[in-house]
């Protein structure tokens, strides 16, 4: 079975950074688009930034030009640099990648557990 594996939250100032990290565990043939989501308490959860296998990438409008999403593709990971932080950024950060486990298998979505993103003094 894989697992998204996510880390680098924390708790931070505001106007400072942080950088998660995601990576499936388990065998991984191939991963197509990746994900950031976020939750705040009481809110939705809603798409932060994306980035296709191509490596294009798009961003929510509340953090474009704050938030940078990358990838390692040798790694099968995915990165998100958070820079200038905000309160209103606090949340749990989740991972998601469509994920193709084996040459002849079809796609399946995959969740990380989460990670807390906490913005305060």
């Amino acid at each position: 079975q894989v697992q998204l594996v996510e880390s680098g939250g924390g708790l931070v100032q505001p106007g400072g950074s942080l950088r998660l990290s995601c990576a499936p565990s388990g065998n991984v043939f191939s991963i197509n688009d990746m994900h950031w989501y976020r939750q705040a308490p009481g809110k939705q959860r809603e798409l932060v930034a994306t980035i296709t296998s191509s490596g294009s990438t798009n961003y929510a409008d509340s953090v474009k030009g704050r938030f940078t999403i990358s990838r390692d593709n040798g790694r099968n990971t995915v990165y998100l640099q958070m820079n200038s932080l905000k309160p209103e950024d606090t949340a749990a950060y989740y991972c998601n990648a469509e994920i193709r486990r084996y040459r002849f298998s079809d796609n399946s979505n995959y969740w990380g557990q989460g990670t807390q993103v906490t913005v305060s003094t």
